[in-house]
């Protein structure tokens, strides 16, 4: 009796077990795509990369309650840079060389990216980059990191164009001396004189807090009625305060990064009108991308706020990526190249398609103001949700 019940249970060890193993009953959970970057928690690029933060959460709950990807959940690991370039640079060489994740995501900001895409492209990591458009990225022969944005050159296109609509004959330009926005004033300068608008100053500046007051006495002794600003949001608010203070305010004012968070308003209080900033997207419903609408009201719903471009950005390069790996059926590092180096599609931003070098050559900025508290679309003319205001 003994031995036929021994031989039962042998019986059932040959032919039921690998049958559970086939069902997966044993089988352990899959391990994780693990995905790494950095984010800026504190510092100057504070205020953005927060947006950039939420959109990369809401992807990784979105994805996974989808399935993940290749059968297998995301995991995403973010490590705060504090907005400086050797904690980026550390981060990365640590994500890629200890943490051994499979894939990497990008800092916010050119300055930032041009680091981490050092080390990425140094181990043949795709990146795209979700926060840069300065040129330098792409001016190194790089086969790995691709763009999501407009390039820097392009930001003041659209308000320049208006400037000579106008009847506007010069434009006053301070910068930050760093590489997007020395981008963003040549690229400013050259459409300027492509438009017949003259430029009655040009100057950069190295620290704002010490550097501002200076720079725009010298705006205030060429009467510039026009002025742009191209800087990080502290010297943004900081520049408005100054222009409060001394009583001074230019016919018309452009400003990049800060005026298209949704808070400007309440930080710039009653400064904040008629302001206009360069925008690669804006959550408005109109706006026809495809998803657009779902990510607006879900991002609004995670992250209590309703997403600035940079967070659209963010989530439109996730995308990307989801698609190239669904696509290619693969996490190789080259055949996810190969395939976003081909690609030409839409996303919640709007198109995307990159040039051999990896710049974004697909998509365009538009141009917001702040009328009446609220930040309207105003170039170009077939997406506006109001008329610009001078």
């Amino acid at each position: 009796m003994r031995v036929c019940s021994l031989n039962w249970v042998l019986i059932l060890c040959v032919f039921f077990f690998p049958w559970l193993f086939q069902l997966n009953v044993f089988a352990s959970p899959a391990e994780p795509i693990v995905i790494g970057g950095t984010v800026s928690l504190a510092g100057k690029y504070r205020e953005p990369s927060l947006m950039i933060q939420k959109a990369f959460q809401l992807w990784e709950r979105e994805v996974n309650a989808q399935g993940g990807m290749l059968g297998r959940p995301v995991k995403l690991v973010l490590y705060n840079d504090r907005s400086e370039p050797e904690r980026v640079r550390h981060s990365y060489e640590k994500l890629i060389t200890q943490d051994h994740v499979d894939l990497v995501l990008s800092p916010y900001g050119t300055p930032l990216t041009l680091v981490a895409s050092e080390v990425s492209e140094r181990h043949e990591k795709v990146m795209l980059a979700c926060a840069a458009s300065g040129e330098a990225v792409w001016e190194r022969q790089y086969k790995y990191v691709f763009g999501m944005y407009a390039l820097g050159t392009r930001y003041f296109i659209g308000l320049v164009d208006l400037m000579a609509r106008t009847g506007e004959d010069s434009v006053a330009i301070v910068y930050e001396a760093s590489p997007f926005h020395s981008d963003v004033a040549k690229g400013t300068r050259s459409w300027a004189r492509r438009f017949g608008v003259n430029i009655g100053l040009s100057r950069s500046f190295d620290v704002g807090r010490e550097d501002l007051p200076g720079l725009l006495d010298d705006v205030i002794k060429v009467n510039a009625d026009n002025v742009i600003l191209s800087a990080y949001p502290p010297d943004c608010y900081h520049f408005l305060k100054l222009l409060e203070e001394k009583g001074f305010r230019p016919k018309i004012l452009g400003m990049t990064i800060a005026p298209v968070h949704p808070e400007f308003v309440k930080r710039a209080g009653a400064m904040a009108e008629g302001v206009f900033g360069p925008s690669q997207w804006e959550a408005d419903e109109r706006i026809p991308f495809p998803g657009t609408k779902r990510f607006i009201k879900e991002f609004t719903a995670y992250a209590d706020k309703r997403p600035s471009y940079h967070a659209g950005s963010a989530y439109a390069a996730c995308q990307i990526l989801k698609k190239a790996i669904g696509q290619t059926g693969s996490l190789d590092q080259n055949k996810i190249r190969d395939y976003i180096l081909a690609l030409d599609t839409v996303t919640v931003i709007g198109r995307f398609k990159v040039d051999h070098t990896g710049r974004q050559i697909g998509h365009n900025p538009i141009l917001i103001q702040w009328q009446d508290g609220n930040k309207e679309i105003v170039y170009p003319k077939k997406m506006q949700t109001a008329k610009p205001r001078f």
